[in-house]
This record gives C-alpha cells, sequence and structure tokens, in this order.
C-alpha cells in the first residue's frame, strides 16, 4: 500500500507548504502536450514527469524508479503521483512504496477526473476542474 491519497487542492496546498514535497506526472508525453499539465511555477517548483506506462502499448514503464531516483528525488520526500483519474498514478505510488518511498501519494481524481453527463473529463472533477494551475503544450 502507499501513504494515501489526496484530492488536486490538499496535493497544492501540500505542495506549496513542504519545500521537498515533489509532483509526479506519470501520464504519457502525448497526454501532457495535448490535454495541459499542472503549472508549479507559482509555488516555484517545477513538474517531474515520467510516464508510468508507454502509448500505445500500455506496457508499464520498467525503469520506473530508477527514473525517479535519476530525477532526484529521495525515498524521505513526500511524493504526489498524478495521472489522468487517479488509477496509472495509485499504481506508481504503490510501486514507489515496494521500493522504499515512505511517503508515496497518490492524487485522486488526478488531472483530468471521471466524466461528466457528456462523457466530457475535466469539468466535474480533477486538478483542472479544482481550478488549480496549468497549462497546455
Amino acid at each position: 500500500m502507499y501513504a494515501g491519497d489526496r484530492t488536486p487542492t490538499e496535493t497544492w496546498d501540500e505542495l506549496s507548504n513542504a519545500p521537498e514535497a515533489v509532483l509526479v506526472d506519470v501520464r504519457t508525453r502525448a497526454e501532457l502536450t495535448y490535454v495541459g499539465f499542472p503549472d508549479l511555477s507559482g509555488i516555484g517548483k517545477r513538474l517531474v514527469a515520467i510516464e508510468w506506462q508507454s502509448f500505445p502499448t500500455g506496457s508499464i514503464n520498467d525503469e520506473f524508479v530508477d527514473q525517479l531516483r535519476s530525477a532526484g528525488i529521495g525515498e524521505d520526500q513526500p511524493v504526489y503521483f498524478l495521472c489522468r483519474s487517479g488509477a496509472r498514478s495509485r499504481a506508481a505510488a504503490t510501486v514507489a512504496t515496494r521500493a522504499g518511498y515512505v511517503a508515496a501519494y497518490n492524487v485522486d481524481q488526478g488531472f483530468e477526473g471521471g466524466v461528466d453527463v457528456e462523457g466530457h473529463r475535466g469539468t466535474t472533477s480533477g486538478w483542472k476542474a479544482a481550478g488549480l494551475p496549468w497549462r497546455q503544450g
């Protein structure tokens, strides 16, 4: 298991108040480019992007934990994992915990959240719907 789930707003607050806290976006490069990504510049931080699964095969990134370490993320730092809706980030937080990360959190609802009545994401829950800073492209 991992350290727990955090809403996007809780994650933003914790990233803002804990200098060592890191946000890792585990979505694909295509998702980051075309859908958008959290903008942490207002709190003086950078987003770390490490794919959990590759597109289009969906294969798990076997180098994920090594890439976390290569990004300079220590096992004692609070690490918040984000994906589209919270499923891939939950898996990433679990693997990171098994690898020795003691404060690996899943950002519940993810960047876009679930679908609304019209089948669109990003309107009812998630980072974007919470009105948190983000950028596109």
